[in-house]
């Protein structure tokens, strides 16, 4: 029986660190960014290696909905699935959810804004993704008939240990020690677009450290930021809740 543990953010949510912790475990495979392809071919982005993610990864929306409800990579029993919700367009098939469980990562929109400028210029707030995490938030929970989970990056980097046992028990799976480290450098399920924006992470060999004060945002993009709050505050309210330290 394959475990589909489909992690539902936006881009600079510590979803690549989360999508190499859960590699390291050995019983999963991992999928990074399924619908990237699908996404730019039919909005017609302008996104940094374009070309090449068109030319490297499926562009079917179908195809790839089918996929995602399959078997893991490798056979594994768990299947790892780093899904942007921005890429998750309306009109793309959507019966693969029932055969997935569902994770929604969040992360303060001023860290967001201040780590996704840095990478590409002038993002807009469907670039971020925060509207639409929070209608399949809203979707997956009507599904359910509960919350799904919800964990936020900076409990996952305040303390790694105590955040990812919370996710696994959330998540009905075993949590181990494995998920806490990797290799550094590229990762072979890496997405063709991982020069452009994983170096960081693929210079760590674990999750960094707890984040300082939020960043000071300014003009245009201080008011991104400010668009995005309202629905990363409604599932903040909702995040896993990890235990007391002793």
């Amino acid at each position: 029986m394959t475990v589909r543990i489909a992690i539902w953010s936006g881009p600079r949510n510590l979803s690549t660190a989360l999508m190499y912790s859960f590699a390291a475990r050995g019983d999963c495979g991992v999928w990074d960014e399924p619908f990237y392809a699908a996404y730019l071919a039919r909005t017609g982005l302008a996104h940094p290696l374009r070309g090449a993610i068109l030319g490297a990864h499926d562009a079917d929306p179908a195809r790839v909905a089918r996929a995602c409800a399959g078997p893991a990579p490798g056979g594994r029993p768990l299947f790892y699935q780093k899904q942007m919700t921005m890429h998750l367009l309306a009109d793309f098939p959507r019966d693969f959810l029932a055969a997935c469980t569902h994770v929604f990562l969040i992360r303060h929109p001023a860290r967001v804004v201040a780590s996704y400028v840095r990478k590409r210029e002038a993002p807009t707030l469907a670039d971020l993704g925060y509207a639409q995490q929070a209608a399949l938030f809203d979707e997956v929970a009507d599904r359910l008939g509960r919350v799904p989970p919800v964990i936020d990056s900076a409990d996952i980097r305040a303390d790694p240990a105590a955040a990812l046992a919370c996710l696994c028990a959330a998540l009905a799976i075993p949590y181990t020690p494995r998920m806490l480290t990797w290799e550094a450098g590229p990762k072979p399920y890496d997405g063709v677009w991982a020069p452009h924006w994983y170096g960081a992470v693929h210079a760590s060999t674990g999750f960094e450290a707890p984040e300082g004060p939020l960043p000071e945002l300014e003009g245009a993009h201080a008011r991104l930021a400010g668009a995005a709050l309202p629905d990363y505050a409604r599932l903040f309210a909702l995040r896993l809740a990890l235990p007391s330290p002793p």
